[in-house]
């Protein structure tokens, strides 16, 4: 097994009440539980980051979700504080750990919100495993967008990365070049239609992630994993659209109007292929709306959430038209 670093970051979530776990699943998964009420009935929400990103992602919404409900984020292979360790970092992978971690750690069904490439993996389960999910909300998911003009940075990037040996070669130039804290403020520039509504104590607290994983043997292959599976399912949209349309849990689909990677017509969209799915669609928000607008996202999260609280909400199509 490949040696780590004999240090990482710990408690980066305490300031948000979050408490660090780990579980053993094929190798460590690092998780947070950021708790919840002892007599909640109400399922268990699951928090899942995205391309990049870790359980920080989430820290601006968890604790006031945990005052209704169980509330845990987990850091998949490859990112935050989950090193792969060998393991498979694609979003296939990763939603057949996510449906262990669902089995082992929560041991009921949930709801799962995704985040980016959290959606992708969230709907993956979703399909596969349709008794594990409550419902799945969505926030500026992975979406495909046939026929869509891409941002210009953001389609050249990801072109980069598709090309083996050229994705590797990028990403380690960008990483030696500039320092930690430049490689999260460029993540906020891309993730947050105006980055000065990041909050301070979340970027300092992602330098110190930033730092730990830059550390570990081999990142770039890790994230690239990821990103390179991405871009396999959403260029067979045929399946993934199948997917999308078939799915029969509750959905509520949020996203910004200004995200630059996920652009809001791609989730348009989505929303057309399956028209029990609530949406909310928030002016001027970027890609991760849950860290630039928390309030925002909560406002449509919360009452959401609660109309699933009832019994049989996970296997009845009549329950996503309910919520929405």
């Amino acid at each position: 097994m490949t040696s780590l670093p004999s240090t990482r970051p710990v408690a980066l979530a305490s300031p948000w009440g979050g408490v660090d776990r780990t579980v053993d699943l094929d190798g460590p998964v690092h998780w947070v539980d950021f708790g919840g009420p002892e007599a909640s009935s109400a399922p268990p929400v699951v928090l899942v980051h995205g391309l990049g990103g870790s359980h920080l992602n989430w820290v601006g919404i968890a604790p006031a979700l945990a005052e209704h409900r169980r509330v845990v984020a987990l850091d998949l292979p490859g990112f935050g504080l989950t090193p792969a360790l060998g393991r498979d970092t694609s979003v296939n992978h990763n939603a057949a750990l996510l449906s262990r971690f669902v089995h082992e750690v929560v041991g009921e069904p949930v709801v799962l919100v995704g985040n980016s490439m959290g959606g992708m993996v969230s709907l993956l389960l979703a399909d596969r495993r349709p008794e594990q999910v409550v419902g799945l909300a969505l926030v500026d998911p992975a979406l495909p967008n046939p026929g869509a003009r891409p941002d210009p940075q953001v389609a050249a990037t990801f072109a980069l990365y598709a090309v083996p040996r050229v994705g590797e070669l990028v990403l380690t130039r960008y990483n030696s070049r500039f320092s930690d804290r430049q490689r999260v403020l460029g993540t906020v520039a891309l993730c947050f239609a105006d980055p000065s509504r990041a909050d301070r104590d979340v970027v300092e607290a992602g330098i110190e992630l930033a730092a730990w994983r830059r550390s570990l043997p081999d990142p770039e292959s890790e994230f690239l994993g990821a990103a390179r599976s991405l871009l396999r399912v959403l260029r067979g949209r045929r399946e993934y659209d199948r997917i999308m349309r078939d799915l029969r849990a509750p959905v509520l689909l949020i996203h910004g109007t200004r995200d630059r990677l996920v652009p809001v017509s791609a989730a348009r969209r989505a929303a057309r292929l399956n028209p029990t799915w609530r949406t909310a669609y928030l002016d001027g928000m970027g890609h991760t709306p849950q860290l630039e607008a928390p309030e925002d996202v909560l406002g449509h999260l919360q009452p959401w959430l609660d109309s699933l609280d009832g019994p049989g909400t996970s296997d009845s199509a009549d329950a996503a038209d309910a919520a929405g």
